[in-house]
């Protein structure tokens, strides 16, 4: 094979990151772009941004949930009218675009994991935005990928490290107990994305998540162990206890039939992910 070529938007974020790393790690010849290096609102230029590229992981988006709502129109431009021009400038390229998406794009009340196929109905700007992000990328052209994640952790700021800090300042703290989701390792996610590209997988919707599920108290108290503090200190509480402007989804939990239609293996249970974790996400003494 000769030499490949990724385009990675949003290189300076947690996920952003690690897909620069995945990719390189594997011979491909990466070009990282940062929210400074390319507005992707800007159609013109996106096409300069993708030329030359087989594939363009586009992790930029606007992930501020409580701030979307009162400000939902610039949230669509970055995470809707951005991806479709990324989407319609590697469709003329000649590439293929791997997007990540969300589990807000479900209402969040589910009894069991969201299919791929399953009914959207966002409950949040955050959520209709990176929706509409979705249809864009898939109408664009029938080889782009949508990836959907949750619950991400990883060198950065995240809800471990939140916790782990908070740990050290404070003898208790409460944390939801009535939310259910998959903490998923940012590192596994650029794997898999980086899996698929190589796997020729068909175009469409893939859910990026690890499996098993949990609620925000259990992983808290998850972190608690692995910094050596009493799992004790952490108090369950509801989510009515830390009203916010946007409504968090009670149940983040997905599904990932679809990996093994097409014989790409999963990411695999989040606690045992974790502990694979814990050293990079939480470095120091423990």
């Amino acid at each position: 094979m000769g030499s490949r070529r990724v385009v990675v938007v949003g290189a300076a974020g947690m996920l952003g990151r690690e897909v620069v790393g995945a990719f390189g790690e594997d011979g491909w010849e990466v070009a990282p772009l940062t929210r400074a290096e390319l507005d992707i609102t800007d159609p013109v230029a996106c096409r300069g941004a993708v030329e030359g590229a087989d594939v363009v992981v586009n992790g930029a988006a606007w992930t501020a949930v409580d701030a979307a709502e009162e400000h939902e129109p610039a949230a669509f431009a970055v995470n809707a009218l951005g991806p479709a021009s990324l989407a319609r400038a590697c469709s003329g390229a000649g590439a293929r675009l791997v997007h990540v998406s969300t589990d807000y794009v479900f209402a969040g009340d589910a009894a069991g994991p969201y299919a791929e196929e399953a009914v959207t109905a966002p409950r949040s700007a955050y959520g209709r935005t990176k929706l509409a992000g979705e249809w864009a990328v898939t109408s664009a052209g029938p080889e782009h990928m949508v990836l959907r994640t949750a619950w991400l952790y990883g060198d950065g700021g995240c809800f471990p490290r939140t916790i782990a800090r908070l740990l050290s300042e404070r003898e208790e703290i409460s944390v939801v107990d009535d939310q259910r989701g998959q903490p998923t390792w940012t590192v596994d996610v650029a794997d898999l994305a980086l899996r698929l590209v190589r796997a020729g997988a068909p175009g469409g919707t893939y859910h990026a998540t690890a499996g098993g599920a949990t609620t925000w108290c259990d992983f808290a108290r998850e972190v608690a162990s692995a910094v050596g503090a009493d799992r004790e200190r952490v108090r369950a509480t509801s989510t009515d206890a830390f009203p916010r402007p946007a409504p968090r989804p009670a149940s983040s939990v997905l599904g990932h039939a679809r990996l093994g239609e097409i014989g790409v293996d999963e990411i695999g249970d989040w606690a045992s992910r974790w502990k694979v974790a814990v050293p990079s996400v939480l470095p120091g003494p423990r």
